[in-house]
């Protein structure tokens, strides 16, 4: 029996299924700001109105080709590279702000149309908005009044 290789990325594919696995016991539970403990996190905000849901990701210093977002099933994934600037001559006092690449995975609260989803990055924030599938829409049902 062949063993799979083991490093980073089967360390970020166990970390992905173990949150996974807690967020269909417990539900998304909250998360701390990009970088947590050497893993890196994209804040985000999450809403929906009857037509869609919205997800709101801060990404300051990053272009669209940096992005990467993806909906199967009724998770979105969005990932994120931001590469190290190659600066020579220069020394740092501080480096705070984050570089690499940072992934996350959010389970949608409901279906959404994949072939409708749209992404925007306006001034460091990417907004992406998931229409509801067809079906998952509220309908107005209306009352017939009968008489006799």
């Amino acid at each position: 029996m062949a063993v799979p290789p083991f490093g980073p990325q089967s360390l970020e594919q166990l970390r992905r299924e173990m949150d996974r696995l807690f967020n269909s016991f417990l539900g998304e539970l909250p998360e701390a700001p990009w970088p947590l403990q050497g893993r890196e996190r994209l804040p985000v905000n999450m809403w929906e109105t009857s037509e869609a849901f919205y997800v709101e990701a801060e990404v300051p210093g990053v272009t669209q080709d940096q992005i990467d977002i993806s909906v199967t099933g009724n998770e979105l994934t969005i990932k994120v590279r931001r590469p190290q600037p190659a600066e020579e001559g220069v020394t740092y006092h501080r480096r705070e702000r984050a570089t690499g690449e940072a992934t996350r995975v959010i389970r949608l609260p409901g279906e959404v149309d994949h072939e409708r989803v749209q992404a925007d990055l306006q001034l460091g924030v990417l907004t992406i908005t998931l229409p509801k599938a067809e079906g998952t829409r509220p309908r107005k049902i209306p009352v017939n009044v009968r008489t006799g």
